[in-house]
């Protein structure tokens, strides 16, 4: 035979049973991994940041690199026009150009990886920075002047270049680029529009005229473009983590507070407060757990009160049952009174939970009639006025409506419980030599019912609760006054279902004042063919 187990928090299967498994474990404390929302928000800022940049970068690239590229262009055809125009100068002014000249203009317009190409009006080659041979052209000339030569051979200059050029134009081949986005090409003319030749120039290494100096500039901007991207995302991080935290602070004190609550320490408060949204969540949060905390405290109230106002009629019950068995009473009619009193307290005690219960689940139907509520109230009045003179209190009935029509759309029944319940309270907390005053009052939508009396009030931070089930305002007084505290909740349940609204004005030692609003026209409630059948 196996011993018997029993663990607190923890449900176990008995020998023999054939139902599904289930277990249920106390709260314990959470040691969950992964990734912190301040992690995760730092990282989204990051890859945000990241985005944003690669976007930036790709756009810039698509769009800049178009127009740098149209701005080099332009500083080649720049060139190509300054050297051009050189030309035409020189041709006015000394003839055909020697190799030796165009090689001095090339030095001296144009950077070391710029290409120039030189064609006379023929299309005949001339110069070309391709050909090895350019340069050593351009220096036999210059020693050939030095040498003092003959006249003929000077005048013969231009045909023994034009016979060089010749020549190097069929024994030497160009390898200058001939496409129009590798190379620009510049026509050569004199001051009278005359065309003597045709100047090309391009960037040696490169197909898209881009030189040293605009590559380096290139560079060093996607450089700089890099950097700012790296700089803005470790800013994007730093940012993303501050505010996270900024945000994740209280959040996080929420979540404690929650923990400490669950935990059963009831007194745990956030203490936030502000403007903004998660202030106004933990100021809502401890007004939600001050609520709850109240609400539990009168809980466990209720079950002492529940269980004195039962025992009462239930003790006393017994102990005249027990006298009149063992002969110390008479079983008279006298004492079967007492009993019978005491067993019709008790059957209205339950009577009262059991009316509540089906008020609050709408169980009980409503028989909706056409009242004229100053009579109605008039008589219910009339009918309570020797019980308010046994207890020493002034009972009076006030017609205020002024002679409207008071007429309303209810069920009388329930009304009247509704308006014995507020009178009773009235009663009940109202000193001897009080008054207690019942109106009717009257206006084109509505018709009040207010019920004053010169009781020991309400304190301020009670009226919020005193529909509450069960509830009452002095623990104590309400003891030897009596009751389980349903009445005003079962009022509240009765005058809504009848879609009106309870005002309550109270001042402490000096009375309170109940006005029931009820609506002319009743509006059908949504189930109530359901619960009439």
């Amino acid at each position: 035979m196996q011993p018997a187990r029993f663990e607190i928090g923890r449900k176990h299967k008995q020998a023999g049973e054939t139902s599904s498994r289930a277990s249920w474990n106390t709260p314990r404390k959470d040691a969950r991994g992964g990734m912190s929302y301040a992690s995760r928000m730092a990282i989204a800022f990051a890859l945000t940041s990241l985005m944003t940049v690669l976007i930036l970068v790709g756009v810039v690239t698509v769009v800049w690199s178009g127009v740098f590229t149209d701005y080099t262009r332009a500083n080649i055809q720049d060139m190509a026009g300054f050297t051009a125009q050189r030309l035409a100068l020189s041709y006015e002014e000394d003839g055909p150009w020697t190799t030796e000249f165009i090689a001095q203009v090339a030095e001296s317009s144009l950077e070391d990886d710029i290409g120039l190409q030189v064609m006379d009006r023929g299309g005949t080659i001339i110069y070309d920075d391709t050909w090895p041979a350019a340069g050593a052209a351009a220096e036999a000339q210059r020693s050939d002047r030095a040498q003092g030569t003959t006249a003929e051979q000077s005048a013969g200059s231009s045909a023994s270049g034009s016979s060089s050029r010749t020549m190097s134009s069929h024994a030497l081949t160009s390898t200058a680029p001939t496409g129009t986005e590798a190379s620009v090409t510049q026509e050569i003319t004199t001051s009278d529009g005359t065309k003597v030749g045709t100047v090309r120039v391009w960037v040696i290494g490169s197909d898209v005229l881009l030189s040293r100096a605009d590559q380096t500039f290139r560079d060093r901007t996607f450089n700089a473009m890099m950097l700012a991207a790296l700089i803005a995302i470790c800013v994007s991080v730093i940012v993303g983590f501050l505010v996270s935290r900024m945000l994740t602070n209280p959040i996080r004190r929420i979540t404690s507070t929650a923990k400490q609550i669950r935990d059963g320490d009831w007194s745990a408060r956030t203490g936030m407060k502000g403007d903004d949204e998660i202030d106004r969540l933990g100021e809502t949060f401890d007004e939600m757990t001050t609520s709850l905390e109240r609400d539990l405290k009168h809980e466990k109230r209720i079950t002492s009160d529940v269980a004195h106002e039962l025992r009462t009629p239930l003790m006393g019950m017994l102990a005249t049952v027990e006298a009149m068995q063992d002969g110390v009473m008479e079983p008279d009619e006298e004492h079967l009174e007492t009993v019978a009193s005491e067993t019709r307290r008790l059957a209205r005690l339950v009577q009262q939970m059991l009316d509540l219960s089906r008020m609050e689940t709408r169980t009980t139907p409503l028989h909706i009639e056409e009242v004229e509520m100053v009579p109605f109230v008039q008589r219910i009045v009339s009918g309570q006025q020797q019980l308010f003179q046994d207890h020493d209190l002034r009972l009076r009935f006030v017609d205020d409506t002024q002679g409207r029509s008071s007429t309303v759309e209810c069920d009388p029944d329930m009304i009247t419980q509704a308006i014995i319940n507020i009178m009773s309270n009235a009663m009940r907390y109202t000193p001897e030599g009080g008054w207690v005053v019942v109106s009717v009052l009257a206006d084109r939508k509505e018709v009040m019912i207010s019920i004053s009396d010169t009781g020991i009030g309400i304190a301020k931070d009670d009226l919020a609760r005193i529909f509450s089930r069960f509830w009452r305002a002095d623990a104590s007084r309400a003891r030897e006054a009596g009751g389980l505290g349903v009445g005003l909740s079962l009022t509240k349940h009765i005058v809504e279902r009848h879609k009106g609204y309870i005002a309550v004005e109270s001042e402490l030692e000096k009375g309170t004042t109940f006005t029931i609003h009820l609506p002319r026209e009743h509006t059908p409630e949504a189930s109530s063919s359901t619960m009439n059948n």
